[in-house]
């Protein structure tokens, strides 16, 4: 069993640079099967999403080829089976992106239900509300979702809640589609525009991606395409959270700052310096940390995969702050975690109430999804002895060589790999 073990009290300073947009990243890769060509992708993040992503293209019938360590050719011209199994899918949630980018070329696809992080019911229903819109049958057997389709034709769509998978689903789907699609409520995340360049870049015409209203007149034929991904928000945002946490003083490079307002703003209002550069970003903290109050919402708004993180940097804040979950149901199972290490959090429902307290105390805790994970990570390195951090495979799900990165930055961290009874002899 792999393990992170953290010795607490080291103030991150240094440089840190930020990878690609794992939430970009997944819903890109799929993207690829409608080219029937070569894609060649740059700045992709090291991690274990991108990786089961890989795998699952090849047991379709693509080709991967590693060109450097950020960059990779994709060959999706001979694609065999437009079918996603239930071993390949359950790792990540975003395996059911093949489900609209499978429909979008083959006019069929079969994908199993989605596995990936567990903090509540996460519904499919607007998904499958869009490509039945567009003309697809919709069926769900033995945990298979399966859409098939004579011909995907143009549609007006409202979501009835903004969603992220649905948005992105829908718009694989529909680039191919005979005639205009337009959906509306959708959600404006920088990660949403990211998959519209790159579609427009292989030869579709998708217009509005950030807005509330994406249009997207069809096109017979996607060509192949070299493209960048952005810069990853939640990773910078989690390092930016880090350095604030541990009084430290920290340059975070490759990033877009405008897709971090809303966490430098809460930073700023919690007593922490952020000094904006062209694409890159310094935090720093002399003052203590203070009370704040913040709400997930949709893009604009505080990404809910950057609430752990700052309800972790808040257990130990002047004062007591309310953190509310905007987004998804039971994302607060992770404070049990924290409590374990001395934190005083009472949470009713999606509302969190956290009292200040001085110090958090090192202990063996559990990550129970990616973002939780990072929560932790942040707990250890603020805490008072040592953290023991298992279930590590949802953090490095979404964060490249998370321990060298912090390593680099002054952090007492190492990964390793023990078995159970010896742990527990040593606990």
């Amino acid at each position: 069993m792999e393990k992170f073990v953290v010795q607490g009290g080291a103030s991150l300073r240094g440089e840190v640079t930020i990878g690609g947009a794992k939430n970009a990243v997944v819903a890109i890769i799929p993207a690829t099967v409608l080219a029937k060509d070569r894609c060649v992708i740059e700045n992709i993040p090291n991690i274990s999403d991108v990786t089961n992503l890989f795998h699952i293209l090849e047991g379709m019938g693509a080709t991967i080829r590693i060109l450097n360590k950020t960059t990779v050719e994709i060959d999706t011209t001979h694609l065999v089976e437009p079918t996603v199994t239930y071993e390949m899918a359950r790792q990540m949630r975003a395996s059911y992106y093949f489900l609209g980018s499978l429909l979008g070329r083959c006019n069929e696809a079969s994908v199993s239900m989605p596995g990936g992080c567990d903090f509540g019911v996460r519904p499919i229903d607007q998904h499958i509300k869009g490509f039945e819109a567009l003309g697809a049958n919709v069926t769900i057997d033995g945990g298979m979702i399966n859409a098939k389709a004579d011909l995907l034709l143009g549609s007006h769509i409202y979501f009835d809640v903004v969603s992220v998978g649905a948005t992105i689903n829908v718009m694989l789907a529909a680039v191919k589609a005979k005639g205009l699609t337009i959906l509306e409520n959708v959600a404006k995340e920088p990660h949403i525009v990211d998959l519209a360049n790159f579609l427009n870049s292989m030869g579709a015409d998708i217009r509005g991606a950030g807005t509330d209203v994406i249009k997207i007149h069809g096109v017979d034929i996607l060509h192949g395409t070299t493209y960048s991904i952005i810069p990853d928000q939640i990773e910078a945002g989690t390092y930016m959270v880090a350095a604030a946490a541990t009084y430290g003083d920290v340059l975070i490079k490759n990033v877009i700052p405008k897709h971090l307002e809303s966490i430098t703003d809460k930073l700023v209002k919690s007593g922490a310096e952020v000094i904006e550069y062209d694409d890159s970003i310094r935090v720093r903290r002399e003052a203590p940390i203070e009370k704040v109050n913040i709400k997930t919402m949709p893009h604009p708004g505080f990404p809910t995969d950057m609430q752990p993180q700052m309800t972790a940097m808040l257990t130990m804040a002047q004062g007591t702050s309310i953190v509310t979950e905007g987004v998804w149901d039971n994302r607060m199972r992770y404070t049990d975690e924290l409590k374990r290490m001395g934190a005083k959090i009472q949470v009713d429902g999606k509302v969190a109430v956290v009292e200040g307290v001085p110090s958090l105390s090192g202990a063996p805790v559990k990550a129970t999804d990616l973002r939780a994970g990072a929560a932790l990570l942040i707990a250890g390195l603020m805490a008072q002895g040592t953290t023991y951090i298992e279930d590590i495979h949802y953090i490095e799900r979404g964060y490249e060589n998370i321990v060298d990165k912090l390593v680099a930055l002054g952090a007492d961290i190492e990964k390793i790999d023990v078995v159970e009874g010896a742990m527990a002899k040593a606990l």
